[in-house]
């Protein structure tokens, strides 16, 4: 008996992995051999982050709200006739001058793919903006170069479709039809033209994008303590919760992500499409 059972150890084939769950003579289904851990490879497509780089990429988050906060401080002061329409007509032109200069002096080859009561519309309007905040795309994947023939990504256009419904709340509360016009026009300036000319400024030089964010954030912070002190607050504290505490977060997150991928992984096909 031992003597056949041992001859039958002998002519056992060998093991081997065989795809599509393949049954083997002499083997169960669960088997593996001590090669089977061979190929395992432990957090292979984790990225290492750095947490200053983190921070570094927040901040085109950062000056996003920034620029959202200036227009919504406009708005408010437009409504309160602090600022007039002559004024805004004024700081629309101004504006407009300002872009292009900044198009041109960067030579940014780049185009955009896109497109009741005061308290209720004012709730209305807050709303719509978070909204838009939520959905706009920081990465700056929806300026293409021309002729690019991918479309622009539902999430763009509704967050642009959000930031344009908002607008047009606030100017219906507006006493005059050149208000309305003025309002409107430095709106649709700001939610168009801002996302390109910060792209631009991004990819002409990294330190003037830098300056230029932290430059603006001041200003910001500015203008929103001489409108509202509990304005003031809420956003310097989502400033320093997006530009310090999401980072950290993210980096100590990371120590405890752990990826294991080895021979049992589905396999990935790889298509290479050349013209």
């Amino acid at each position: 008996m031992k003597s056949g059972d041992g001859n039958r150890i002998r002519l056992q084939p060998k093991w081997r992995k065989v795809a599509y769950g393949g049954r083997q003579p002499g083997y169960d289904d669960n088997y593996t051999d001590e090669s089977f851990l061979e190929e395992m490879v432990m957090n292979a497509s984790v990225v290492k982050r750095d947490l200053l780089k983190v921070m570094i990429d927040s901040v085109s988050i950062s000056q996003y709200l920034c620029i959202v906060a200036l227009v919504v401080s406009t708005w408010t002061l437009t409504l309160n006739l602090v600022i007039d329409e002559s004024t805004l007509l004024k700081l629309d032109v101004g504006l407009l001058l300002v872009g292009f200069s900044v198009l041109l002096l960067t030579t940014c080859p780049f185009s955009v793919q896109l497109l009741s009561n005061s308290d209720s519309i004012w709730a209305l309007a807050v709303t719509l903006l978070l909204v838009h905040l939520f959905l706009h795309d920081y990465s700056g994947s929806t300026i293409r170069p021309p002729g690019a023939l991918n479309n622009p990504k539902l999430t763009s256009n509704i967050s642009l479709n959000a930031s344009i419904v908002a607008s047009v709340l606030v100017a219906s509360r507006l006493p005059s039809r050149l208000h309305v016009f003025a309002i409107m026009l430095f709106s649709l300036q700001v939610f168009l033209f801002a996302p390109l000319i910060t792209f631009c400024i991004k990819k002409y030089h990294f330190w003037l994008h830098l300056l230029f964010s932290f430059a603006l954030m001041v200003a910001t912070l500015n203008v929103t303590y001489r409108l509202h002190q509990m304005f003031f607050i809420l956003l310097l504290a989502l400033l320093v919760f997006i530009s310090i505490v999401c980072p950290y977060w993210l980096i100590r997150i990371q120590e405890y992500k752990f990826e294991i991928n080895g021979p049992w992984d589905e396999a990935k096909l790889c298509f290479d499409i050349t013209e």
